[in-house]
């Protein structure tokens, strides 16, 4: 491999971690394809100036959109939420907008993709906060009651109501 290569193999595969979250080491792949996806179109396209990440992304998820991606699309939306170049708002509003150029049909697609990653996004975000919340209940002590009624003292651990009313009690 020459220097110039090796330059835009090491480019490529920071700027593709840089938009994705994740490269790909062609050296572990068959064939050229990845080389030329990580050499050219991260090495040598994706790192020129004149377009910040977020303006080729936008213009990716058009062409995406376009050719009816949402599996491509889905990696995009997921980049750009995660990234911080677009809201949730602006996602749906790009949805929106590619709707009116791509056509309906495809633009179902579209819009799927974005509503699962959003989703999946919320359910994480849930998530994390539950398990902050356990935390933090663990951390001082405090008692908290759950959705389905089930309530825990934190902190010396000695009482537990379950929301059909039955009491255990733990000796400390």
């Amino acid at each position: 491999m020459t220097e110039e290569l090796t330059g835009a193999r090491a480019a490529g595969m920071a700027k593709m971690d840089e938009v994705y979250g994740f490269s790909v080491d062609p050296d572990t792949v068959a064939g050229p394809y990845i080389d030329v996806t990580v050499d050219h179109l991260f090495g040598a396209i994706w790192t020129r100036d004149a377009l910040d990440v977020r303006d080729r992304r936008m213009l990716t998820i058009g062409v995406l959109a376009a050719l009816g991606q949402a599996n491509l699309l889905e990696i995009q939306f997921r980049s750009a939420l995660d990234r911080g170049e677009l809201t949730e708002e602006q996602v749906r509003e790009v949805v929106l907008h590619l709707a009116h150029y791509t056509g309906w049909p495809l633009s179902t697609g579209v819009n799927s993709a974005a509503e699962k990653i959003i989703a999946e996004r919320a359910k994480a975000a849930k998530a994390a906060k539950a398990v902050a919340a356990v935390e933090q209940t663990a951390a001082d002590g405090t008692r908290q009651t759950a959705a389905d009624g089930t309530r825990q003292t934190a902190g010396d651990g000695t009482r537990q109501t379950a929301g059909d009313g039955a009491e255990q009690t733990k000796e400390p």
